[in-house]
């Protein structure tokens, strides 16, 4: 991938990451009340919310917390730009974790007791994900020889079919990621969550359309994430990355809404196991070949 080209799939994620995350958002949540026999809200529901959040009044109960979600913003803005560039696969997962960091800063710099566990539940299903993000990235490395994303992209063949465990415990490890039920445990996009509103319970006005605009980038991010397992150099690699991961996303919105909340003890244990079963056993196969 030369520079010119880095430069512009970058540009390109910059600037339409957050219209096709809006859109996921709006489809998830149409989605979402069709399973539970409800109409739902329009599609440009998340628009208008973001927008509804920039001109309401600014109320902060610490004001560090609107910077730590700004840098939230701007880390997951960075590392998508740095995945599109084709950057090292490493590098961008260590990007990704300092700005899931930041957003946990400002949940505990709030003061609010609902906040400070949602903040501990955070790491605790942080610690239960970030394994499996590692993993794969030395799994990339074992099967194309290199972490740049550009290379591993272009490399030949599929590289779901000798990394199937690791797939497998990665779409796991989105459901974490995407804050999905069962592991919705430090904030929900919906009206279950029993710590009110979790991690943002002290976000108001234009810190929660940061932080829905940082959601939008991060799920792309994600997404793309998949279709990485799928691309091969081709076009029609391309297009079953492209299906795959919508495919992704929708098997996560029907996870969402068909299982209860698990425990964060359950959570972190099943994390665990997931990486050393899928994960683990996956790179040892790998190293054996």
């Amino acid at each position: 991938m030369s520079d010119i080209e880095a430069i512009i799939l970058a540009l390109v994620y910059l600037i339409l990451a957050p219209v096709a995350g809006c859109v996921l958002a709006g489809v998830d949540r149409k989605l979402s009340a069709r399973m539970q026999g409800r109409r739902g809200p329009p599609i440009r529901q998340p628009y208008y919310d973001v927008r509804k959040f920039m001109e309401k009044e600014q109320i902060t109960s610490n004001g560090v917390q609107d910077f730590y979600v700004a840098c939230y913003l701007l880390f997951v803005i960075v590392t998508g730009c740095m995945f599109f560039a084709g950057m090292d696969l490493l590098l961008v997962l260590f990007t990704l974790t300092l700005g899931e960091t930041f957003l946990i800063l400002a949940a505990y710099c709030s003061g609010s007791p609902f906040s400070q566990v949602g903040a501990q539940r955070e790491l605790y299903v942080a610690m239960a994900y970030e394994p499996i993000l590692l993993l794969a990235a030395i799994a990339f490395y074992l099967q194309t020889g290199s972490f740049a994303i550009g290379d591993i992209a272009s490399s030949d063949g599929m590289a779901v079919i000798p990394l199937i465990g690791v797939f497998v415990a990665f779409l796991y490890a989105l459901t974490m990621k995407l804050r999905k039920s069962p592991f919705d445990l430090s904030m929900s996009h919906h009206a279950h969550q029993d710590l009110v509103r979790g991690m943002t319970t002290e976000f108001s006005g234009r810190t929660l359309a940061m932080l829905e605009v940082s959601h939008w980038y991060e799920n792309i991010m994600l997404l793309a994430l998949v279709a990485l397992f799928f691309m091969d150099g081709t076009w029609v690699g391309f297009a079953v990355g492209l299906v795959v991961a919508v495919l992704a996303y929708l098997l996560e919105v029907y996870i969402d809404n068909g299982f209860a909340r698990m425990k964060w003890q359950t959570a972190l244990k099943s994390g665990w196991v997931v990486a050393l079963v899928l994960g683990v056993g996956n790179v040892i196969v790998l190293l054996l070949m």
